[in-house]
């Protein structure tokens, strides 16, 4: 027979056991749920440096655009001026400085793109830069060309433009297909030879 004292302790001790089992049960919760929350909380503020990082990147990105097409236009203008294509109260110096003016800011532009951009979307700014050059040469007459010259710089810098957008829709994860060389030819204004004396 097993004496009342033993009885007595053992079932001491399994309270205390039962309530130590408790206190461990309370301890593993608490420290699961914190560590879930740090975990989330690290993955929420992660989620927000790339949307961060995202959004200036996309800033970059188009404010590059918007500067690489302020050049082309303002060398359209002046190469026009320049080959009698058309007439405005504007002269070609102004014009000049103009163009001078769009490219360093598009060289601005370029230089937050590289900053932020990864290889793929440089190596494309690059061949914008090298296509852009290109048309503002020509409209300076620092090189020369015909028309139909003239016309394909506008075609490369178009094209080369939507390569620059597909490498920056990748590098911002944007969903979808874009296939460049459908849109290059589309919207692509270029001049009309000018006409015959006589015709």
């Amino acid at each position: 027979m097993i004496p009342a004292e033993y009885n007595a302790g053992l079932g001491e001790f399994m309270d205390l056991v039962g309530q130590l089992v408790t206190i461990a049960a309370v301890l593993v919760g608490a420290l699961t749920t914190h560590m879930t929350n740090h975990l989330m909380e690290r993955q929420r503020t992660r989620y927000a440096m790339l949307t961060r990082w995202d959004e200036r990147k996309l800033d970059a990105y188009t404010g590059y655009i918007d500067h690489v097409r302020r050049c082309v236009y303002s060398a359209v203008l002046l190469y026009e001026v320049r080959n009698g294509m058309r007439a405005i109260d504007r002269a070609e110096s102004d014009l000049t400085l103009e163009l001078a003016e769009a490219e360093g800011s598009r060289g601005r532009a370029f230089e937050r793109v590289m900053l932020l951009a990864e290889n793929q979307v440089i190596e494309a700014a690059h061949a914008v830069n090298r296509a852009a050059a290109a048309i503002d040469w020509q409209a300076r007459g620092a090189t020369d060309g015909t028309l139909e010259d003239w016309r394909e710089l506008h075609r490369t810098v178009f094209s080369a433009i939507n390569v620059f957008h597909e490498a920056a829709r990748d590098d911002l994860g944007v969903n979808g297909n874009f296939h460049g060389d459908a849109h290059s030819s589309r919207d692509l204004i270029l001049p009309r030879a000018p006409r015959e004396s006589g015709a």
